[in-house]
């Protein structure tokens, strides 16, 4: 049997507590964080707190329907939702991983929510790169800036809003993602084990993950470096302005002594 997974990023964040409320199916696995439900015929879903929903064996309409009731339970909903697709072949000889597309021997439900939370950690991963790859992009502007002006070109409130951008996605990713973590339904099973880490190499999740890492660190000793060049510029105009403020009282003084 051949089954299509499909996750998409719909949002920033998911208001599990609502959610779980609305919705009326029993979650065959759940937590604070994620909701995972068993359809039955053998189709799934799994709901995400960081914005990402999961299906296994679903057709677009019937995506598109649950969609529509999770928008509502969304913040920061996404004009343009990022999507990973992974076929899976049940039933093979042994499990093989490629690309777009796995072979499992074992097509129980554990190996399915297995899966999906692979492929929903992937395009979770996608969404973080791409909001990395932005903040240093807009490092790299003002670093030229600096380079061709020798003075920063952004003041003192943007840079603290620069600031909290990258301190709120490093605390959403450490949050959100557990990438060097194996659920806890891998300890005692080999076969999930195994499964789970040849899904991890196969999106390549955890050099994906230190890449989004590294590339925030890069962000943050920018930005400390900025915050320090504002500083030597604020002190400075402040050691001119009392130099100013000194001058004054003195020609002040001087005008009284000889006009007295």
């Amino acid at each position: 049997m051949i089954l299509t997974a499909l996750s998409y990023q719909i949002a920033d964040s998911i208001d599990m507590k609502a959610f779980k409320t609305a919705f009326p199916a029993e979650q065959y696995y759940g937590d604070t964080d994620e909701a995972f439900y068993n359809m039955q015929d053998e189709r799934f879903i799994y709901v995400f707190k960081y914005g990402v929903v999961c299906f296994l064996n679903y057709d677009e309409i019937k995506i598109a329907e649950f969609i529509r009731f999770l928008v509502p339970f969304c913040k920061g909903v996404f004009a343009n939702k990022l999507k990973e697709e992974l076929r899976i072949e049940t039933g093979t000889a042994e499990n093989k991983f490629g690309y777009n597309k796995i072979e499992i021997q074992d097509g129980r439900i554990d190996a399915f929510r297995l899966i999906m939370l692979n492929v929903s950690q992937s395009v979770a991963l996608d969404y973080y790169s791409d909001q990395t790859n932005s903040l240093l992009l807009e490092t790299n502007h003002h670093t030229q800036m600096l380079e061709r002006n020798g003075r920063l070109d952004i003041s003192g409130t943007n840079l603290q809003k620069f600031i909290g951008r990258t301190l709120n996605l490093k605390n959403k990713i450490a949050q959100n993602l557990y990438i060097f973590d194996s659920p806890d339904v891998t300890w005692e099973d080999e076969y999930l084990n195994k499964l789970d880490m040849g899904l991890k190499n196969t999106f390549d999740l955890q050099d994906r993950f230190r890449n989004i890492q590294e590339g925030l660190e890069i962000v943050k000793e920018n930005l400390d470096l900025f915050k320090d060049l504002l500083q030597y510029r604020n002190s400075m105009v402040l050691e001119w302005v009392v130099i100013v403020l000194i001058a004054i009282e003195v020609i002040h003084f001087i005008w009284i002594e000889v006009f007295k």
